[in-house]
């Protein structure tokens, strides 16, 4: 794993457009919300939101972020780990594995501890020392799975 470097767009905000522009991509929220979100984690650099990529060769190959709420409606259990995303060809790699350890790590350095997650896999965060936490209702209207990493 140490040929991948994990960089913070609050330390890089040079690659604020390509990050948002490549998140946007991958799920279904406009690269406006992103460059917002971006734009404030350069703005608050003590704080959440945070948004991490790694690049290969000038192209974005992984990404996560965190927010404090991602789209449910428990506004207590924040910040929210969210758009965990590894490029098809570069997963099964403990890519995911890396940047959630990183990420984890980087938050409790902060003082920032627990961390939530919500989505809709199972076993794969379980072994990777994740829990199950619950079940909770998305923005959108359905429920999702929520796990927490203390």
């Amino acid at each position: 794993m140490d040929k991948y470097e994990i960089l913070s767009i609050k330390d890089h905000p040079g690659l604020i457009p390509q990050a948002a522009e490549w998140f946007a991509g991958k799920w279904k929220v406009s690269i406006e919300a992103y460059l917002d979100s971006m734009n404030e984690a350069v703005d608050n650099q003590d704080s959440v939101p945070d948004w991490f990529i790694i690049i290969e060769e000038g192209r974005i190959i992984a990404g996560l972020g965190v927010i404090e709420n991602d789209f449910h409606a428990r506004k207590d259990l924040a910040p929210n780990v969210c758009a965990v995303f590894v490029e098809k060809e570069y997963r099964r790699q403990g890519i995911a594995r890396m940047m959630l350890g990183y990420v984890v790590e980087k938050l409790r350095d902060k003082g920032i501890s627990p961390v939530y997650l919500l989505t809709d896999h199972t076993e794969f965060y379980e072994k990777i020392g994740w829990e199950f936490y619950c079940q909770v209702q998305e923005t959108s209207g359905g429920y999702a799975r929520l796990y927490i990493h203390r």
